[in-house]
């Protein structure tokens, strides 16, 4: 059996080597891996280019579709309002995460989108998994950034707490 998070780690592990936000994510639909995807704000400077829309993306390309029913979304941090509504409208089955945001996460943290019946369409959420290794990779990348001086613009992740 595949394991998402592993995937998504790995994928976040990318992101911090490209000296982006290390947040991954991957796409599994039937047990099968459809596509992979980390933050790549920087190096695409586009704003949308989060770990999760890069996977949707993906996953609608080789599917040929932009539904993604049947499909389930695995990524390192819980989702911010951007990435959630992507994850609504694509109609992604189940979404699996690591860290908690506790200032701009929708899944939980700061609002929780996933759980209204506002929606014409809800998704399952699981939340915590492989949390502290989740987290101590993006405490790794912002450590690194103090101590080099640079301070990181505030991405997904970023406010998460780091002490």
């Amino acid at each position: 059996m595949i394991d998402g998070m592993k995937i998504a780690l790995e994928e976040a592990q990318r992101a911090f080597e490209e000296d982006e936000v290390p947040v991954g994510a991957c796409i599994i639909q039937g047990g099968q891996l459809i596509s992979v995807g980390h933050n790549r704000r920087e190096q695409k400077q586009k704003i949308t280019s989060h770990a999760e829309i890069e996977a949707i993306q993906k996953a609608s390309r080789v599917l040929g579709s932009w539904r993604l029913e049947g499909c389930d979304l695995y990524v390192t941090l819980e989702p911010c309002l951007m990435c959630a509504g992507a994850i609504i409208q694509s109609r992604i089955r189940k979404l699996v995460y690591g860290a908690k945001d506790s200032k701009s996460g929708v899944a939980g943290s700061v609002l929780d989108l996933f759980n209204k019946k506002l929606f014409n369409h809800s998704v399952e959420v699981y939340s915590g998994i492989y949390e502290d290794r989740c987290s101590q990779i993006l405490r790794q990348y912002f450590k690194k950034k103090r101590e080099i001086g640079e301070v990181a613009e505030l991405v997904e992740g970023a406010r998460l707490e780091i002490e």
